[in-house]
């Protein structure tokens, strides 16, 4: 009996001391919260991500105090050059070598995909907050990653069914040939087919594209009413000018922008981009706590943030906030408490993160001011509707992820 007892005490004493190390910051490991930022730095994506991610998750670990549980939080950063492989050996090397425990940003699905897996082999957690593929949360789903920002889902559900509502129901599509422009052009054909629409042609042109005149030729020649830009970054500021140096005339063909974000429309102009019609996450002048966000990270960056930028931030701080409360680093641990805990804050209101790692949140359909409707800078969007998270990102019923529940 005394030797049960004395087995029972000893460990009341180490579950005690336990909880008291993790109270103490014990529960960190390798003594600090390392985040790794993923991102284009240089190249076609950089303007829309890039420094200004590195420097909203910078923010988010400076507001939050600089060290969770009584450990420093460090931030490390890395151009990915747009290269699945770069991508996947650095998150290796961080993983392994410098013990990062969180990588994030990750713009460009090839590149996501890469990191996540990644991630996966690894045991450590992944939160993608540029790229946009859907299968992200459909068939290459993990334990360990979240879909935070955006997906094709919601920019196809949102722009295309309004367009098509509007009348716009025939469609031409100047489609980034990777990942990410197929999957949007996929989403948005189904959305504009069920909803009665057609689809007349695409014109598939490379990443990182100079030159857009023939394609624009052909969306012009195809008659349809819209023509639908299935890409991002510069390729769709390019393609912007390129439709209005060709005159496409927005009394017979309009422009969708299915992955524009406001440094895209920074760069065209509203001359040019005036009326065209998108999906946001995020809008820096949305509301008091919004502008006063976005003026801190303009007075760094000296340009106003995207959707991307801001939810670096909020997934940034959710993380650390995560780490806080489950007393550890250990990425099971975080994971269920990121997925437990609502989030609220400027960028997303009632947030959840479902089990298939898609955070689920309210998106706005937006529409470019003319320039005679802009009053200051930066004052580029006037709202049209709400789409409530329900709606916006694909149901789980439809999901193809593993970890969805039958019957969800």
């Amino acid at each position: 009996m005394n030797r049960i007892a004395g087995a029972c005490g000893a460990a009341a004493l180490a579950i005690a001391s336990i909880a008291q190390a993790q109270a103490q910051g014990d529960g960190i490991s390798d003594g600090a919260v390392r985040i790794g930022v993923i991102t284009d730095m240089g190249g076609v994506l950089s303007e829309l991500s890039g420094r200004g991610s590195a420097m909203a998750v910078k923010m988010a670990v400076e507001d939050f105090g600089g060290q969770v549980l009584g450990k420093p939080i460090e931030v490390l950063e890395v151009d990915h050059q747009n290269k699945a492989d770069i991508a996947a050996n650095k998150a290796r090397e961080w993983f392994d070598v410098q013990k990062v425990d969180m990588i994030t940003d990750l713009t460009n699905s090839a590149v996501a995909l890469a990191a996540v897996d990644m991630a996966k082999q690894k045991n450590r957690i992944a939160i993608i907050n540029g790229a946009g593929a859907l299968r992200l949360t459909n068939e290459s789903c993990t334990p360990n990653s979240i879909h935070y920002a955006w997906d094709t889902y919601a920019m196809a559900n949102g722009t295309a069914r309004a367009i098509v509502k509007k009348g716009g129901d025939s469609w031409y599509f100047l489609t980034a040939d990777y990942a990410f422009g197929q999957q949007i052009e996929r989403d948005v054909t189904e959305v504009v087919t069920s909803a009665g629409g057609k689809v007349v042609g695409t014109s598939r042109h490379p990443f990182n594209a100079s030159d857009f005149s023939s394609f624009m030729v052909a969306a012009k020649g195809s008659g349809a009413k819209i023509i639908g830009l299935a890409n991002g970054g510069s390729d769709t500021v390019n393609a912007i000018k390129s439709a209005q140096e060709f005159g496409i005339d927005p009394a017979k063909q309009n422009l969708a922008g299915l992955a524009v974000f406001i440094t895209d429309i920074h760069g065209v102009g509203l001359k040019a981009a005036q009326g065209v019609m998108l999906t946001e996450a995020f809008y820096w002048d949305s509301n008091d706590e919004t502008r006063q966000w976005s003026r801190r990270f303009f007075e760094r960056m000296k340009k106003m943030p995207t959707a991307i930028h801001a939810a670096n931030y909020s997934s940034t701080m959710h993380y650390l906030r995560a780490v806080r409360d489950a007393g550890t680093d250990a990425p099971g641990t975080v994971m269920a408490k990121m997925k437990a805990t609502p989030v609220n804050d400027f960028f997303a209101k009632n947030g959840r993160i479902r089990e298939d790692g898609r955070m689920v949140h309210d998106m706005y359909l937006m529409q470019v001011k003319t320039p005679a409707e802009s009053k200051y800078p930066w004052d580029y969007y006037k709202r049209l509707a709400v789409i409530p998270a329900a709606e916006a990102f694909q149901p789980l019923a439809k999901s193809a992820c593993p970890l969805v529940r039958k019957g969800s």
